[in-house]
């Protein structure tokens, strides 16, 4: 098989390089972990039969995440949301409105998230030696504690050692031979730097997407080594039992990479298998999704009753029109949407967390340079859709979070914290609340804007 041409998506301002193999009757997006680069995946032998054989009953489509590889370098790590984002931009350079998905490691937290978020636009979601959360917690007994962590990034760091250390490095990823392992090593110094790996493990380290695994509707295969060293069975098995939707197969003879020989084989026909039941079922089928994963935000104008009695009917209209004119455009630039306006009051939906925070800490700085006070909630959770309108407990938690946000004050549920890693938000605890009409407690992060 030729090695494919390799493309360029543009997503935002950077260069995202993809790659298309096969032209079978469905597209398979392959979503990588970790550090690839789209060339010299080819040059490992033992790689190759992999992709061929996903080539050869669908249209592979395959990229470098920014940051590595072939694809434009970012400083620091990229968030979930930017790489969705990336995932988008390939999908629509290739013409594909729906595909399968294949989230591999790293790749598939990114997968889920994307599943959860965009259903129409995923017909199936294959996963292999996925970890929902990288850190120890008392409800997830199989993290790293933060010295075992530590241990961790600097073992990788290794890659870029002497050639002996570096291929022990590689080793502790899966089960080489001793051509794969120094040919996935060239891989690796081709396709990151030092400082990039870095940036990557400290990204990693903060991920947590256990509250999004019940939103993942579409049928999804989750697939593990048994001899993974790297995140351990139960983990898998903890998916499997989140997500309502999915069926697990547990691989024996595979670590947490498999490269090639033998041992790629069951991988390639699992995936293929489990892609053609998906099919015959109809799955491909476009449908109107009446769930979805989304980040909401309510904000509210702190004393408005008084600050009307004072100003009176005319002048309070005015600024009034020119808060709304305001939070419009911040809507527009952040790419939200207005789904209410009651009063002084805006409730809004974001496609990704740090995109809606981001939007929320603009709004209350600018009406702030208008003489008004907001304070400003968001949450993120599966919302009903209903006539282009969402609903559910997701929104229902969100307006509370607003509710107990102080003047001035954009306000965070832990579920929002969770999936903005890498975006360079900083956050300060506020403790739990008891959220009116919501069962439990919430623990809730006021955005932390000392350095603006």
């Amino acid at each position: 098989m030729e090695i494919p041409e390799t493309r360029y998506a543009r997503s935002g301002d950077l260069n995202i390089a993809y790659q298309v193999s096969g032209d079978g009757p469905v597209d398979l997006v392959f979503v990588p972990g970790y550090v690839t680069h789209l060339e010299l995946h080819w040059s490992i032998p033992s790689f190759t039969p992999f992709l061929e054989h996903l080539s050869s009953f669908a249209r592979l489509i395959r990229f470098d995440k920014r940051g590595t590889g072939m694809s434009d370098g970012v400083s620091g790590a990229p968030t979930l949301e930017a790489r969705m984002d990336d995932v988008r931009a390939v999908m629509d350079a290739v013409g594909t409105e729906r595909a399968a998905f294949y989230g591999l490691s790293e790749g598939a937290a990114m997968s889920i998230l994307f599943a959860a978020t965009y259903p129409e636009r995923v017909a199936a979601l294959a996963v292999r030696s996925a970890f929902p959360r990288r850190m120890w917690a008392p409800d997830y007994p199989w993290g790293r504690t933060e010295a075992d962590y530590e241990r961790e990034v600097a073992d990788a760091l290794e890659v870029f050692g002497s050639r002996e250390r570096a291929l022990a490095a590689i080793r502790r990823l899966g089960i080489f031979t001793d051509e794969e392992a120094g040919l996935f090593l060239q891989m690796m110094r081709f396709g990151t730097s030092p400082g990039a790996l870095q940036a990557l493990h400290r990204m990693n380290k903060e991920i947590d997407i256990r509250h999004v695994l019940p939103s993942v509707r579409v049928p999804t295969l989750i697939l593990h080594g048994l001899e993974d060293t790297v995140v351990p069975i139960e983990v898998a098995r903890y998916l499997a039992a989140q997500i309502p939707t999915s069926r697990i197969v547990e691989l024996p003879g595979i670590g947490h990479l498999a490269l090639g020989g033998p041992t790629a084989d069951p991988i390639g026909e699992e995936i293929e298998q489990f892609l053609e039941e998906v099919r015959a079922a109809g799955g491909w089928e476009q449908t109107e999704p009446d769930r979805v994963l989304a980040t909401v935000l309510f904000t509210d104008i702190v004393g408005s009753t008084t600050r009307a009695a004072e100003l009176g009917d005319r002048a309070w209209r005015g600024l009034l029109e020119e808060h709304h004119r305001l939070i419009r455009r911040e809507l527009v630039r952040f790419r939200g949407s207005e789904l209410d306006v009651a009063g002084d009051g805006f409730f809004a939906r974001f496609d990704g967390p740090a995109r809606a925070v981001r939007c929320a800490c603009a709004i209350t700085e600018g009406v702030r340079e208008i003489g008004l006070e907001l304070r400003a909630g968001l949450h993120t959770g599966e919302c009903e859709l209903m006539d282009g309108k969402v609903g559910g407990i997701a929104v229902h938690i969100g307006a509370r979070v607003a509710k107990e946000a102080q003047p001035g004050q954009v306000l965070v549920s832990s579920t929002v914290k969770d999936l903005v890693a890498g975006s360079g938000l900083r956050f300060l605890e506020q403790g739990t609340a008891t959220l009116k009409g919501v069962p439990d407690e919430w623990r809730l992060y006021a955005v932390d804007r000392s350095d603006d």
